[in-house]
């Protein structure tokens, strides 16, 4: 009696290097070479290795790989806020989009770093001149979290969503100009015949916090009107509503406010309808970002677009070129600014 031979769950033996090199008709070395970046391979040799590696369906060992092109392929996105606002704000939600649609047609491996609750950076910083990853794209940044000294301090390709606060010669970033945006919020409410216009700010160790509120500001001593009316938020509802509960105290007879989010906003309107006041007959509301909670919003919301998914796309698109082997290693940083738009939705009247 003949005894069944059992081999459908034997897993075929994935092809090794010698056996590309082989069927490609170059050496193991050649081959290892044109799998790893193609350095010192003729165009003849590395389409065969490639035509053969496909055919063989093999897949290069990551580690092994690292140890000859001195690269990790990985990218780290370093967002240094807590868990709570990574989890609920849509600026971040965005930016993961704008950066995953990016990577889609790569072989980079996306790292997230995120801060600890009250931490200075210091650990991420550290993760960053370790070599654990080729280069970081760096988004809602602080100036006291070290992050820019660690890039200048480590030489790691890094390209910043958002202004950074020093050596801006030095360091890449994607930004939209916030100072215009405020200016064109602002404007608006002055042509609506607004006169005492309240700002809610994003927190002031923050570009976009600071450059918002000097739009803010220039459109209002541009327009001889004082600029008294302002408090701070933290990019929060719970935050934005207790500043615009404060505004209202020091002054009731407020009639319009730029708030320089849109989920700060959303916090604004909830302190407004408790007050009793009518958006936009009373007081007209702007916000900044629409991310698409501005649509939703009652009523909807005028606000300032920041095209966030676009810039994180740019800060991706800049960083793999920073890698590229074309790319010098230092390459002087040109800006890329987008210019914002005015989006007008019912918290503004004549809508």
């Amino acid at each position: 009696m003949t005894t069944p031979h059992h081999n459908s769950l034997v897993e075929a033996t994935p092809p090794t290097l010698d056996e590309v090199a082989a069927a490609a008709g170059v050496s193991r070395s050649t081959a290892s070479r044109a799998l790893n970046g193609g350095l010192r391979v003729s165009p003849a040799a590395q389409a065969s290795v490639d035509a053969a590696a496909k055919l063989l369906g093999y897949l290069p060992n990551r580690a092994a790989r690292s140890l000859v092109t001195r690269r990790t392929d990985s990218i780290a996105l370093v967002i240094p806020e807590p868990d709570e606002r990574v989890l609920s704000d849509p600026f971040i939600g965005a930016t993961l989009r704008g950066i995953s649609a990016a990577l889609a047609s790569t072989d980079q491996q996306l790292v997230l770093l995120l801060a600890r609750p009250d931490e200075d950076g210091g650990r991420i910083a550290k993760y960053l001149r370790s070599g654990y990853v080729d280069g970081a794209v760096i988004v809602s940044h602080h100036r006291q979290d070290g992050l820019e000294e660690a890039v200048l301090g480590s030489r790691i390709p890094a390209v910043f969503v958002g202004r950074p606060f020093h050596d801006e010669d030095l360091l890449h970033y994607i930004d939209v100009d916030s100072v215009a945006g405020g200016r064109l919020a602002t404007e608006y409410l002055l042509n609506l015949g607004r006169r005492r216009i309240a700002h809610i700010a994003g927190p002031q160790d923050m570009t976009a916090g600071n450059d918002r509120a000097q739009g803010w500001r220039d459109a209002l001593r541009e327009a001889n009107l004082a600029d008294d009316l302002i408090a701070q938020g933290n990019f929060t509802k719970s935050t934005a509503y207790q500043a615009m509960n404060d505004l209202l105290r020091q002054d009731p007879t407020i009639d319009a406010v730029f708030v320089a989010s849109d989920l700060m906003a959303e916090g604004a309107l909830t302190a407004l309808r408790e007050h009793g006041r009518s958006v936009p007959d009373d007081v007209a509301v702007i916000g900044f970002d629409d991310l698409g909670g501005a649509a939703n919003t009652s009523p909807t919301l005028t606000t300032v677009r920041n095209p966030v998914v676009e810039m994180a796309t740019s800060a991706v698109e800049q960083l793999l070129h920073l890698l590229s082997k074309n790319a010098a290693p230092r390459e002087t940083p040109i800006p890329l600014v987008f210019f914002p738009q005015l989006v007008i939705r019912n918290s503004t009247p004549g809508n």
